[in-house]
């Protein structure tokens, strides 16, 4: 079973970061006599649709034309800018070309969405639609038929104006397949290539055990309570694709292609208004377009699925259960739709209509921006009014408000926790915070290993507050790690560290970085990790992300099987650091399963591999031996060379094999002392050798040692 080891802890890394990034330092207020003014503006873009009593726009409108009031206070429009589109109807589609380009990509590549450049203003006078598809709430023949809709649009209705982007949600993270274009091929390549998942949704039921479908299985526990979150995770991710958007300041229109989305009672109503105020605030309108098209259900179910059992099946229950069910699925994307200015389409097997409603909703319009006399970030709505001068007779289609941002400082739990679950599904990272990272592996048995990551921040970056007179800070910790094709999360990590500090180790925070360190089990293969780090105090947030590969060593043959190797400078008693998740707790399971921690010592991976001349380099690694019989010893040396040029090298040291049935463990440790080596920069170099079988393993890293 993979499972998240829960030994956590955190120490002031005594080595210093000299290749850390200066992104912030605190400063002592008033330690230099200056002051600091801060001026906030908050600009508001809205988008309006003029129209003259015949339904015709209405074109040369200016400022002079137009009243804006914000909470019944006048605003001063700062600028007023027209945006010509001809009517989907009037538009000449773009003529489809003997030959379609269409290419079947190994792999999509991601995107993102850009703003427009200065002196390039690529979306004037553009249609702006997104087409999003909901992979984890559609079955196969839901995405097919989504897909299919999506090419017949591009490919006969689609006209010279439209620009569309592909977003794509898999249940892990929300990717942009293709940013605003209007390149044909290119969009119907992205189309054609996306790749079909199976089994990513979950049963929809929440019906009592008496309507529900008789799969044969044992009792245990039923879908009902996972779809809690699975729904929450699927408006999070849908709050991501519409933020993404709101960089943008023209009209967009978000094609929501999904298997209906039903909401759990009253669970699932803080992300769904979390979601419609996002849309609302980045001016996008969302039209959801039910996947599964025109059904006909039969009363007990269809073939898909057993039939229900019980007297529910004899007296109607079930049938009513599965129509109410069917419903519910639609409302909540009815109200997606209603609320964001959108509409939906259901009940239609011609799904490229939906698209095609969108697209003929959008028509000239004018955006027009002003900044905001009241600069409170307080989160709420603010209600806005537009109207026309007295001699204009028109209609006005426009955002009835928005919601004003909010300052970390007035952020409650829940605005925190989301903060950083869209911070996770960001495919853009938020680099705010410098972090470095060092991922090692060691095999625990034949099929699983143990992998200990190490994170440095550099303390300096973070916010230092005065709480009950002890200097603390608060650090929000996020991690989650994916499979190869970053659909599957593997295990992941949250964790919330109060590092309360004395003044001596406080005023050393500004010059040492902090080192957190985590642990989990995995099966030989490859993964992509993102791990987050939030300073509590300010806001921000750092992101490190990588792809790491776990060898299978039990098909090693031609080298000595060995674990990564950990370079170090520091060993600590875990007892003895600032945070520790097991304090309270049996310290000694952490040496049993962490192969870093031996004789109540745990050592510290040096995540900059920056040494110390003043400090012993302490050098650890495994070997392994499973399927070896012979007596004879493991000979292993470190060597460090400048250049060609040996420099230093260690007493190779005789390791005995260790008698394990099950795995043959050879740990090598090494002290070297490095005071009479002068400063600068080495490799270091690892070196194993098997005398029975005469074979030899090698590794290599750069390092640094400073006076």
């Amino acid at each position: 079973m993979r499972r998240l080891i829960p030994v956590l802890s955190l120490a002031l890394a005594f080595a210093p970061a000299l290749t850390a990034q200066v992104v912030g330092q605190n400063q002592p207020t008033g330690s230099n006599g200056t002051y600091t003014m801060t001026v906030r503006s908050q600009l508001v873009i809205e988008a309006v649709t003029v129209k003259d009593k015949k339904g015709n726009p209405i074109p040369g409108l200016t400022t002079k034309d137009f009243t804006l009031t914000e909470d019944g206070v006048p605003q001063t429009i700062r600028f007023v800018e027209h945006q010509t589109l001809p009517s989907a109807a009037d538009a000449k589609p773009i003529a489809p070309p003997s030959q379609e380009n269409v290419k079947i990509y190994n792999k999509l590549a991601l995107s993102q969405i850009s703003t427009d450049k200065t002196g390039n203003v690529r979306y004037k006078d553009r249609r702006l639609l997104a087409l999003y598809f909901d992979m984890s709430a559609m079955p196969p023949p839901d995405q097919l038929r989504s897909l299919a809709a999506a090419e017949k649009f591009v490919r006969t209705q689609m006209t010279d104006v439209d620009l569309v982007a592909i977003l794509r949600y898999t249940g892990g993270a929300v990717n942009v397949l293709q940013d605003f274009t209007a390149d044909r091929p290119r969009i119907l390549s992205i189309l054609q290539t996306m790749i079909v998942g199976e089994g990513q949704g979950m049963d929809e039921s929440t019906s009592a055990d008496s309507d529900a479908a008789d799969t044969g299985a044992a009792f245990g526990q039923d879908d009902s309570e996972f779809n809690i979150f699975n729904t929450d995770r699927q408006l999070s991710a849908l709050q991501t694709a519409v933020k993404t958007l709101g960089q943008l300041s023209e009209k967009k229109s978000l094609l929501y292609f999904a298997s209906g989305l039903r909401l759990n009672g009253t669970n699932n109503q803080a992300q769904l208004h979390a979601t419609i105020d996002a849309s609302i605030r980045a001016g996008v309108s969302i039209w959801p377009i039910d996947a599964r098209g025109l059904v006909a259900e039969a009363p007990l179910g269809d073939a898909t699925q057993g039939s229900p059992g019980g007297a529910s099946m004899y007296n109607g229950v079930a049938a009513s259960a599965a129509t109410t069910r069917f419903q519910q699925s639609q409302d909540t994307l009815y109200a997606l739709a209603g609320d964001t200015g959108g509409k939906a389409l259901f009940d239609n097997n011609d799904l490229s209509m939906g698209i095609v409603k969108a697209q003929q909703s959008v028509s000239s319009y004018y955006i027009l921006g002003y900044y905001t006399t009241n600069p409170n970030l307080d989160g709420r709505f603010r209600r806005i009014k537009i109207t026309m001068n007295p001699e204009i007779a028109a209609d006005l289609e426009y955002r009835q408000g928005y919601f004003a941002g909010k300052e970390f400082a007035k952020f409650n739990a829940v605005d925190k926790e989301r903060q950083l679950e869209d911070a996770l599904m960001l495919g853009d990272p938020i680099t705010e915070l410098t972090i470095a990272m060092e991922i090692n592996y060691f095999q625990l048995n034949r099929a699983e290993y143990f992998v200990p990551l190490v994170v440095k921040i550099p303390g300096r970056e973070l916010s230092l507050a005065k709480q009950h007179g002890a200097e603390h800070t608060l650090i929000d910790f996020v991690g989650e790690i994916k499979d190869n094709y970053g659909d599957t999360t593997v295990t992941n990590l949250r964790d919330n560290v109060n590092i309360k500090l004395t003044d001596a180790t406080a005023a050393e925070l500004a010059k040492r970085p902090i080192e957190y360190d985590a642990g989990f089990t995995v099966l030989p293969g490859k993964y992509t990790i993102k791990f987050l780090a939030r300073d509590d105090e300010t806001g921000r947030i750092g992101t490190y992300q990588t792809t790491f590969v776990i060898p299978n060593l039990n098909k090693e043959e031609k080298h000595v099987p060995t674990s990564s190797v950990v370079l170090s400078s520091q060993r600590v008693d875990p007892k003895d650091a600032l945070y520790n998740a097991a304090k309270g707790k049996d310290l000694a399971k952490e040496s049993a399963v962490n192969p870093l921690v031996q004789n109540g010592q745990k050592l510290i991976p040096s995540v900059t591999r920056v040494f110390s001349r003043g400090r012993d380099l302490y050098v650890y690694l495994q070997a392994y031996e499973q399927a070896s019989e012979s007596a004879a010893p493991l000979v292993s040396f470190v060597t460090l060379l400048q250049g060609k040029t040996k420099v230093f090298e260690s007493r190779p040291i005789e390791a005995p094999r260790a008698v394990d049935a099950h795995l043959q463990k050879i740990p090598l440790n090494f002290t070297l002392d490095l005071k009479t080596l002068p400063p600068g920069e080495y490799t270091c170099q690892v070196t194993v050798l098997d005398t029975a079988s005469q074979k030899a393993s090698f590794w290599q890293a750069p390092i640094l040692l400073v006076p």
